[in-house]
């Protein structure tokens, strides 16, 4: 009787992989990038991510200890990830109240209100990020004009605003990048923008590990990548003069955070490998558009939204087929 199998539904085969393990490898990979966003903004960027993380691991601990009355999932890191993500979305100058209102959105709203970690169809950071940047706009695009580490009182566009405002204003796109950072400093890391948006080179870094230690594939991140490569690559044959080139709209604004830390949120992206590649395309050409004829610069976040709400749709729609179905005909 001893040798009895016992028999049980599937997965079969354990991975050794774990919420915290998840959580906490892609708050490593952050790592870099977070710290270049502190050597490069200061004091301010550090209050804002301490604000940040602070109030979202609070909001979800009181959440879960008051009013869903379970224990608290803090440690878990996923709140913490939440909090730097919204941290890494925001410009340094930001208003720490603002912060604190983000941070209660994105956790309250964005992700206990529909019962917490797994079960949330948005990603959280994102949710709170587009409350922000709707309420307070003017907040949420003041970028902190830095002089080789030095934050001044004024504030400058970015990149992005300036080709966008320079088009509306009948400049042609190679007049503007004229007066543009050039791609090593996109690459590296000394402009304007929010946290997230000043080193490609440190986020791609970021991206390497992931895919080494198999917290991501490559089937979200390279696919928006090079769909907006592609999409903005054409817009730029057809015209030079209006449009930028693909090479710019990858290293500017927050398409590398967005694409490799934001949408590959295993919640709210597809399951299977041709869902994400079908999800990944329409975040690339939402984001391209939204950046092109939108009344933003930039577009990741809202696209990010939009194909997560798609997301049980691409689902059912590439759902593999069940063990012994037949083929239709």
């Amino acid at each position: 009787m001893d040798k009895l199998l016992t028999i049980t539904p599937s997965p079969h085969i354990k991975q050794g992989d774990s919420v915290n393990k998840i959580m906490y490898s892609v708050i490593f990979a952050l790592i870099p990038a977070l710290a270049w966003s502190f050597f490069i903004f200061g004091l301010p960027a550090v209050l804002i991510t301490l604000t940040s993380v602070l109030s979202c691991v609070l909001v979800e601990w009181l959440i879960q200890k008051f009013i869903m009355k379970v224990e608290p999932t803090v440690k878990d890191g996923s709140a913490i990830l939440t909090g730097i993500l919204l941290a890494m979305n925001v410009p340094a100058g930001l208003p720490l109240w603002i912060m604190i209102l983000g941070a209660v959105v994105a956790v309250g709203v964005g992700k206990m209100s529909f019962g917490g970690l797994g079960q949330n169809p948005f990603n959280p950071a994102l949710v709170g990020r587009v409350f922000m940047l709707i309420s307070f706009p003017v907040q949420m695009t003041t970028w902190p004009n830095i002089t080789r580490q030095v934050v001044d009182a004024t504030s400058e566009a970015t990149p992005l605003a300036l080709v966008k405002e320079g088009v509306k204003g009948g400049a042609s796109v190679p007049e503007i990048m004229q007066t543009l950072p050039g791609y090593d400093e996109l690459l590296l890391g000394n402009f304007s923008g929010s946290l997230g948006e000043i080193s490609a080179a440190l986020l791609l870094i970021g991206m390497v590990y992931m895919l080494i230690r198999k917290v991501i594939t490559w089937h979200i991140p390279l696919t928006i990548m090079a769909t907006v490569f592609v999409f903005t690559g054409i817009l730029y044959l057809v015209d030079p003069l209006q449009y930028a080139d693909p090479v710019f709209h990858l290293l500017s604004g927050g398409l590398m955070l967005g694409a490799i830390y934001m949408a590959t949120d295993m919640v709210t992206s597809p399951m299977s490998k041709r869902g994400q590649i079908i999800y990944a395309i329409g975040i690339g050409l939402i984001t391209v558009s939204i950046r092109l004829w939108g009344a933003y610069p930039e577009g990741i976040s809202f696209a990010i939204l939009i194909m997560n709400a798609f997301t049980p749709l691409i689902n059912n729609y590439v759902k593999p087929k069940r063990f012994g179905e037949k083929k239709n005909g």
